[in-house]
């Protein structure tokens, strides 16, 4: 079966085909990402097996232009200083030629620059807060990846399309809330929040930050019962929604809707499990989970690829429910190994940062050309987003019946948002 799939995708993995290796070359790359620790079971560890079956799948093909990848894994343990010590230790001590992964973007702000300074190329693969390279001009990081300031946005934009219809409210008479943790990951989406929705004319009622690793988040429940928002904008990791989800729950915190912004939210069984058909209508702003598209609105083969990792991805997990980051960090890896590296060996000599970064300026991929959907093209230095995607975009899904489905973009939505929480609902006013 696995043989069928590889021929079905070779029109998109041809650049990396033909088995030679015969001049024993390799890339040698340090992938980084939380195996252990509180961020593991809120993405990373997902994240960490999209990116091993990607290189997995390029090496069974043969590798890229006589290269075999050779992964060097580390474990940052959900602790930010582990993670520079680690990325230190690949840099100077494996002596990696880059570094991939990070799902954490308190980690992944401080190792970018790292890496930079260093002169070595790194692919940032999930991490997405907008300060990762916001005004940094870094010449050796790109990240494919959707930033914060684009999760921020599109809730907002959801609201504001949804309002009158789905609310009865006008833009102008909706209140929603923003909490976040406070670190760059949701400082950055809850920014993005605050300038769409005042954008949009929505009123904020409440802003508010907290440490992810808070034990207690009652007198945040407690802002926000007097608060009285329609709806709760949240980013946050695992430990803290659970937290956030309970004591809400214990004190009688009702809402229209809670919108998400990935991480913990993209992590649906692990809700589920906790509070079964309690965490039925939250919604999630992500890139959306490849297995959710049509695969006829892509390349020709990569629903083959997409089908290849969800096969892996059940048989290692044993579970159906796939969350987004398995694309998240399956689609980057893809993208880099069959667009940017061929052409960083074949024009411009090799696998040293300055041929990478000269390779990854001149990617262009539409949209529909990757697993997630959006088209691949970075903004060049000296733009705010130098290394960023500019083509990235994330979706609106809500979880429904143990189910995903998206709901914004219109255009591609697969089914119309619950919207507000039904009646019954222990959320709901």
């Amino acid at each position: 079966m696995r043989s069928i799939l590889f021929a079905a995708a070779a029109v998109v993995a041809s650049v990396v085909a033909g088995p030679v290796l015969a001049q024993g070359k390799e890339l040698k790359i340090g992938v980084i990402y939380d195996l252990t620790g509180a961020f593991a079971a809120g993405g990373s560890n997902a994240s960490y097996l999209g990116t091993k079956y990607a290189i997995d799948m390029i090496n069974e093909r043969g590798g890229v232009e006589g290269y075999r990848i050779k992964p060097v894994y580390a474990d940052a343990q959900s602790k930010a200083d582990v993670a520079i010590n680690e990325a230190e230790r690949l840099l100077n001590q494996e002596k990696v030629d880059m570094l991939m992964g990070v799902f954490s973007s308190a980690h992944c702000v401080p190792m970018a620059q790292k890496a930079d300074q260093s002169k070595r190329f790194m692919w940032a693969n999930v991490c997405v807060a907008s300060a990762v390279l916001k005004d940094k001009n870094l010449r050796y990081v790109f990240r494919a990846q959707v930033h914060s300031d684009q999760f921020g946005a599109a809730s907002c934009d959801f609201l504001k399309e949804q309002s009158k219809a789905r609310l009865g409210k006008e833009p102008r008479d909706l209140k929603v809330a923003i909490i976040y943790e406070d670190g760059p990951y949701g400082a950055g989406v809850a920014s993005g929040n605050e300038a769409t929705c005042k954008q949009n004319g929505i009123q904020i009622a409440l802003k508010e930050g907290y440490a992810a690793t808070s034990p207690d988040l009652s007198s945040l429940v407690t802002k926000l019962k007097r608060a009285r928002p329609d709806v709760i904008l949240h980013t946050g990791y695992n430990p803290d929604i659970t937290l956030f989800l309970r004591q809400s729950r214990e004190q009688g915190l009702k809402w229209s809707a809670l919108i998400g912004h990935g991480a913990g939210y993209g992590q649906f069984d692990k809700l589920y499990a906790t509070f079964k058909d309690d965490a039925n209508f939250i919604y999630n702003v992500d890139p959306v989970a490849a297995q959710l598209l049509d695969p006829k609105s892509l390349a020709p083969g990569l629903g083959a690829v997409t089908a290849e990792m969800i096969k892996r991805y059940k048989a290692d997990v044993k579970s159906d429910e796939v969350p987004p980051h398995v694309s998240m960090g399956f689609n980057q890896s893809w993208i880099f190994f069959t667009d940017v590296l061929p052409r960083a060996i074949k024009k411009y000599g090799g696998v040293d940062a300055e041929a990478l970064r000269q390779a990854a300026l001149e990617t262009d991929i539409p949209v529909g050309g990757t697993i997630q959907g959006y088209g691949v093209k970075f903004f060049p230095p000296g733009t705010q987003m130098s290394g960023q995607n500019e083509r990235s975009s994330p979706v609106v899904m809500q979880y429904a019946g143990n189910d995903t489905f998206v709901v914004w973009p219109s255009a591609i939505k697969t089914l119309d948002p619950v919207l507000p929480l039904p009646k019954g609902h222990t959320y709901a006013p």
